[in-house]
């Protein structure tokens, strides 16, 4: 495979860095040879616009590349904003920056308690903006010193979690420390000192002094958003009374009553907006149809019973909403305010209320998204999906960020199983969201391109959408964002991949887009301690290995090194799983491709498999067991698994998996089933106890774990101690119920073949040794009652293949059209896929010249299924038959006067295949 050109050798230059362009005639046959060019060469202004949209990692590392850049990377407007939220940033973190960006930072982003307690060592005195996230553990001490090393602060922002060890001493602390403080987002101390403080949100808080806000004359927008245990009739008065500035109010996902609220809009002059979505009480009365939810002249009230978007519209005329009908699109309103004429105000005024408004909704169409309260369709389909796609366009970063987020969210309704609601998520499709959403993936400023991403990968869940991903060039930027050195960014493109690797019609796009080399990258990259990032690449490589060109690429891009690390050092669960699974159909192609023999031969590739099977979590077991099933395939693997204790690892799983999914007992009962094809390794299962789970198996309500029980308890049966043990152990009622009553034919097939093996003469008389044995004469057996049984249902199995009339016919017709009849209505079409051993062939044989005529029937109607032109292994089969000398028993079975006549015209059909797979030969 050639290199990806995306990712190249770099050098460190001392002084001038050089690279090298190759160009290609219109036609793309032929190509010119490289020409240096000199980098240095660039106008300043075009690389300033380079270093402006990098991270600041790289924009540090670039600049150190040489002399004239190191001067351009030192340029203070570059360093005015640092968003650190992808990064751990610790003290040492901050104090290796602060030479930078001490003097000119102005606008900071961070996330965690422990950045917030790193911010002082930026030594930015500068700073105007701080923003936290997940701040949950921050500390009055913290806040403090945050506002005292910070005087110029206007805005500070600490959420979205609730800070339960914040008190009123930090809030005094802010206020003394930040007299120029503008917006606070996290009293009576805060309207002394804080004489310019307009905007307030005090978020999901859980007790708020409403007289105290009433005392911040200056405030013209509030919100308390998700706040609990508020006096709203005391608010209502006070607020009304006292603020007499305050223009916008936000009361959303609180208990304010009807009463309150029209208060607030009868008797606060200067209010115009009041905002009270998801309001139980005032819900419930817009349900109803009730008056006073409706806006009042000059105000407007935002609820879920009224049309929001015209709401927004009415505050732009200084007509009532009710006389805003004149707009013709009111969904374009947040796009196009800023173009519209004002009157009320002037455009400051307007640009104002508007910038709150996408800002306290993008706060509340978040929250909502995140608690999915129950009967909300309507409102996401009618306005909400529309409310938040309408505020990604929004000039302001944070507003961006959290309509993305909202999109990401809404659109799930059941964490746990990952189920997206399809309505939803094709609403954002009509809507035209996919290709906003691909468009904000492509912005230069990460945080962004992480919360994008992350709505496309769940909105990717629905096939729908998925292909609307796909058209619309998605996978080239989900691949190129997975590059990222943001470990943020690059988790969320990585699920994006996953989603979209699911559908089959997506894979090979994928692999051209150059998403499988990225997704390996990613493991070597983050290697450990990063969970969502490695669990996203191991699950989205594991949806591509199960197609057989994806999984070859993915092997030469050093996806099973990557995949076994993974198996064998990192030790959390979903990383796990998903790395088994991947491992699992990466060796699922059989012969198609080297892959199932690279998987066994990668260093403690199989010892971390065999040590998974002992994990506590199911999903753990359930892959690690499907992978070496797979692997069990290649007799090297067999062995080696046998080796690293795979035999009794894989006996205790089924012992212990009585009770589990259906798909951990049919990957176990397939493990030991790919193992028991030694008969070393056969002996060994009997040995270990694994007979009687899987007889427990056999009896499972699921038709999948009937067939790999079945299947490995034929293997089992060829060797007469375990076929002893079978009949001890109570197998032959469950073998002979599968025979008769299973749905899968090729459950009932094998089951009736074990049943052969066990009587076929070979059982009578062995000695146990081994577990079973210890059990001396409390098991009494008829051996006698149990042959008879299984006869019974062997050949009641076999005779349900066969028409009385239409065999009579054969047998009088030397025509084949006859047999090709019987035949394709006896194949069974799975039975293909089986492989047979040259004593398993020529037991077969054997059994064609026992006394019983029932295992007469039976060994010709195997043999036949064996052999069937088209089966995968019906040449090998051939091939062992004619080594063992079979054509003369067959056509003895096909002539014996004794014989059913099943077995004769069964035995015609088996000659008949020999001679085609002998032709086939001969011809080529």
């Amino acid at each position: 495979m050639n290199a990806d050109p995306d990712i190249q050798p770099r050098k460190r230059a001392a002084a001038t860095c050089h690279g090298s362009v190759t160009s290609s005639s219109g036609l793309g046959s032929v190509s010119s040879q490289a020409v240096p060019v000199d980098w240095t060469s660039l106008p300043d202004d075009t690389v300033i616009q380079i270093f402006s949209r990098l991270n600041y990692r790289d924009r540090a590392s670039l600049a150190s590349t040489c002399r004239a850049w190191r001067i351009i990377g030192c340029l203070p407007f570059l360093w005015q904003a640092l968003d650190l939220r992808a990064h751990r940033c610790d003290a040492a973190t901050a104090l290796s920056l602060a030479s930078r960006c001490s003097t000119n930072l102005r606008s900071l982003h961070f996330r965690g308690s422990e950045a917030a307690a790193s911010v002082m060592n930026l030594q930015a005195r500068g700073l105007r903006e701080i923003s936290g996230d997940f701040c949950r553990d921050i500390t009055d001490a913290i806040l403090s010193v945050m506002a005292a090393r910070h005087e110029l602060l206007e805005s500070l922002q600490i959420g979205p979690d609730p800070c339960e060890k914040i008190s009123s001493d930090a809030i005094r602390a802010i206020a003394l420390c930040c007299p120029k403080l503008r917006c606070l987002q996290a009293l009576n101390a805060l309207g002394r000192h804080c004489k310019s403080l307009e905007e307030v949100a005090f978020m999901d808080c859980g007790n708020i002094n409403e007289a105290a806000l009433g005392s911040l004359a200056s405030m013209r927008f509030l919100s308390v958003a998700g706040t609990k245990n508020m006096s709203w009739a005391a608010a209502s008065l006070t607020w009304s009374n006292q603020l007499c500035n305050l223009v916008g109010l936000d009361v959303s996902r609180t208990d304010i009553s009807p009463t309150a609220m029209s208060r607030l809009l009868t008797s606060s002059k200067s209010l115009k907006v009041l905002c009270t979505l998801n309001c139980p009480f005032i819900d419930e009365e817009g349900s109803n149809g009730t008056s006073v939810l409706t806006s009042t002249k000059g105000k407007v009230l935002l609820n879920f019973s009224s049309d929001i978007f015209k709401g927004v519209a009415a505050l732009l005329h200084d007509a009532p909403a009710a006389e805003a009908s004149a707009i013709k699109d009111f969904r374009n309103v947040f796009r196009e305010w800023r173009t519209w004429k004002h009157k009320n105000g002037g455009g400051k005024y307007v640009e104002e209320v508007m910038n709150w408004l996408e800002w306290i909704l993008s706060h509340t169409l978040l929250r909502i998204a995140e608690t999915n309260p129950p009967r909300m369709d309507e409102f996401w389909l009618r306005q909400g999906s529309s409310l938040l796609l309408s505020l990604v366009k929004s000039s302001q970063e944070d507003v961006q960020e959290r309509a993305a987020t909202g999109l990401a969210t809404f659109v799930v309704i059941d964490d746990e199983n990952a189920t997206v609601d399809p309505a939803r998520a094709e609403a954002v499709m009509r809507d035209g969201g996919i290709p906003l959403l691909l468009d904000l993936a492509r912005s230069f400023r990460e945080g962004i391109q992480s919360e994008a991403a992350k709505a496309i990968a769940n909105l990717s869940v629905n096939t729908k959408v998925a292909k609307t991903v796909a058209d619309e060039g998605g996978i080239g930027i989900l691949s190129d964002l997975a590059r990222s050195m943001n470990r943020l960014v690059a988790e969320e493109a990585a699920g994006g991949l996953w989603n979209l690797s699911v559908g089959e019609e997506h894979k090979g796009a994928i692999a051209e887009a150059g998403g499988i080399k990225a997704l390996v990258d990613l493991i070597f990259k983050w290697p450990s301690g990063i969970d969502g990032v490695l669990e996203r690449a191991a699950g989205a490589l594991a949806n591509l290995a199960a197609d057989d060109k994806c999984s070859m690429e993915v092997a030469m891009a050093g996806g099973v090194h990557a995949l076994v690390m993974l198996a064998r050092t990192c030790k959390v669960e979903g990383v796990q799983e998903q790395a088994a699974r991947a491992l699992a159909n990466l060796a699922a192609h059989g012969d198609s491709n080297s892959n199932n023999a690279a998987v066994g031969q990668e260093t403690g590739a199989l010892e971390a498999l065999v040590q998974l099977t002992c994990s506590q979590n199911e999903g753990v077991r359930q892959e690690a067991a499907g992978a070496l099933w797979n692997l069990s395939f290649d007799d090297r693997n067999r062995e080696a698994i046998a080796a690293a204790g795979g035999v009794e690892a894989l006996v205790a799983l089924a012992q212990s998996c009585s009770n589990a999914s259906q798909g951990l007992q049919e990957r176990a009962a397939g493990a030991l089933w790919g193992l028991s094809v030694s008969e070393a390794n056969s002996i060994a299962i009997g040995r270990e106890g694994g007979v009687a789970p899987l007889i427990a198996l056999a009896c499972s309500d699921a038709e999948d774990v009937h067939e790999t029980a079945a299947g490995a308890l034929w293997n089992l049966a060829f060797n007469p101690g375990n076929a002893r043990r079978i009949v001890e152990e109570g197998g032959v009622p469950a073998l002979v119920h599968l025979c008769s009553s299973s749905g899968s034919k090729m459950a009932r097939f094998m089951a009736a073949l074990a049943l052969a093996y066990m009587f076929d003469g070979r059982m009578d008389g062995v000695a146990l040794v081994g577990p079973s044995s210890s059990e001396g004469t409390a098991k009494s057996i008829s051996l006698d009652g149990a042959k008879r049984m299984a006869m019974k249902h062997i050949e009641a199995f076999v005779l349900s293949f066969s028409d009385p009339q239409v065999f009579s016919m054969a047998a009088l017709s030397s025509a084949p059209a006859s047999l090709v009849h019987i035949a394709e209505s006896a194949r069974i079409q799975e039975a293909g896929n089986l492989r047979c051993s040259g004593a398993e062939i020529g037991r077969f044989v054997l059994m064609l010249r026992n006394s019983s005529s029932v295992l007469r029937v039976c060994a010709a109607f195997a043999l036949l299924q064996f052999t069937i032109p088209g089966g995968r292994h019906a040449m090998h089969h051939a091939g062992l038959l004619q080594k063992a000398r079979a054509t003369r028993v067959l056509r003895a079975a096909a002539a014996a006067a004794t014989s059913p006549m099943e077995a004769k015209i069964f035995a015609r059909i088996v000659l008949r295949n020999l001679e085609q797979h002998h032709q086939l030969e001969t011809s080529i």
